[in-house]
């Protein structure tokens, strides 16, 4: 009797306090893989690198234009007939068009490098909530099982005092219906884990069949102060507000490109004659090719084109800003959440712990009272109970908060770079 209160003893304390392993893969290795093959993220790098080919297309100066005009009847000049005439012109924009365009191209294309930023951040985001999940599904199956074990040794216990005459059958019964419901909700969980991985390795893009490891513990950042952050301060630089500052800097330069494109443009060319020399007298210069310099200049009298083109501008620089506003208020509203949820549960944890070492201590004394006949097996049964349901409830705490500092390193942009190839 006595090693087998012994081994229940153990039983609960393995229960209360599970046993961590680092052998499991770390998460920063899953954060760099997804950052490496994420489709997403990698359709937005795209996206920034394609932005970046815009600047030399806009900052180009028009091509220049060749003509060449032969005459089937030729033209009698002075000097001779006219055989064939070359024109060549170059067009050049009003001074300082070309670097307007320039700087608003280079500018949406950090708006697009600041969207993938923000792209990165919310899928590290993701991947940390999802293996979050995974923890605690994983361990609320080694408790369980650990309870198994408990379970087994009460019902040995139960059957003994049976077989002595100081306990009846029916709590041998009672031990049975809850080990028949662990394995019942053992079997869903571990249903549920292989459905949560299959998942996670698709956020990962990779073989949703791959081996998934999982660490056995989770640690909330303990210097973390959330009562002491500042709301207002904290997401400062996050690439979403970023990326609409990007955004209106450019609509801006479109608006003085879209003013100096409604300037005259200038244009230099160049007029070669071809003339044949006269047989039939021959003045001074005869037979000399015509060299012709030439200035055009564009006259852009219809205006509301170039009226509209500003107007536009000056509308998407106010839609940027607004923009901004509205994801500045959204992340101030998450960022709120995510510190309510890391408060509470910390103290959720707190609170736990305390239950839990109470519990194991009165389980200890009702499975004492129970060996010496002065106990009742129904409230060892219930105590055991409570101290599982704390157990899973501590989990879920924990994966409450780590999935909340995730949250709220997502939102203050303190994401580190697990993108080696970028």
């Amino acid at each position: 009797m006595m090693k087998l209160k012994i081994k229940i003893i153990i039983s609960l304390l393995l229960i209360a306090f599970p046993v961590v392993s680092s052998k499991a893969q770390e998460l920063n290795d899953y954060l760099k893989i997804a950052a490496e093959n994420n489709p997403e993220l990698q359709s937005a790098y795209t996206s920034f690198e394609a932005a970046l080919q815009q600047s030399p297309q806009v900052a180009s100066l028009p091509d220049p234009t060749l003509t060449l005009s032969a005459f089937g009847r030729m033209v009698e000049t002075r000097l001779g007939a006219q055989e064939a005439r070359f024109s060549f012109t170059q067009m050049f924009p009003w001074f300082g068009t070309l670097k307007t365009k320039r700087d608003a191209a280079n500018l949406l294309a950090e708006a697009r490098f600041q969207e993938y930023l923000a792209k990165r951040a919310n899928l590290f985001f993701e991947v940390k909530k999802a293996y979050a999940e995974l923890f605690a599904i994983q361990q609320s199956i080694l408790l369980k099982e650990k309870n198994m074990d408990i379970l087994d040794s009460y019902r040995e216990l139960s059957l003994s005092k049976f077989r002595s005459g100081s306990s009846k059958m029916v709590d041998v019964v009672r031990v049975d219906i809850k080990r028949d419901e662990a394995l019942t909700e053992i079997a869903i969980e571990e249903e549920q884990l292989e459905s949560l991985k299959r998942r996670f390795n698709l956020l990962l893009n990779r073989n949703k069949e791959a081996s998934v490891g999982i660490q056995d513990t989770l640690v909330l950042d303990e210097q973390l102060q959330p009562e002491l952050m500042n709301t207002e301060q904290a997401f400062n630089e996050h690439p979403e507000l970023a990326k609409f500052d990007k955004e209106r800097e450019a609509y801006e330069h479109r608006a003085k490109t879209a003013q100096k494109s409604g300037l005259p443009n200038i244009g230099i060319g160049l007029d070669y004659a071809i003339i044949s020399e006269r047989t039939d007298m021959n003045p001074p210069g005869n037979g000399q090719d015509v060299i012709m310099p030439m200035v055009s200049v564009t006259l852009p009298i219809f205006r509301k084109k170039y009226k509209a083109a500003e107007k536009e501008a000056v509308l998407m620089q106010e839609a940027a800003i607004k923009n901004k506003e509205a994801t500045k208020n959204q992340l101030q509203s998450d960022l709120e959440a995510a510190l309510y949820d890391l408060v509470k549960a910390k103290k959720q944890l707190n609170l736990y712990k305390r239950q839990i070492e109470s519990s194991v201590q009165a389980n200890k004394l009702l499975v004492s009272a129970f060996s010496n006949d002065d106990g009742d097996f129904e409230e060892i049964l219930e105590m055991n109970q409570d101290i599982l349901l704390f157990k899973i409830q501590q989990l879920e705490a924990l994966k409450t908060g780590f999935t909340a500092e995730a949250k709220m390193e997502y939102l203050s942009a303190k994401t580190q770079n697990y993108d080696e190839t970028k």
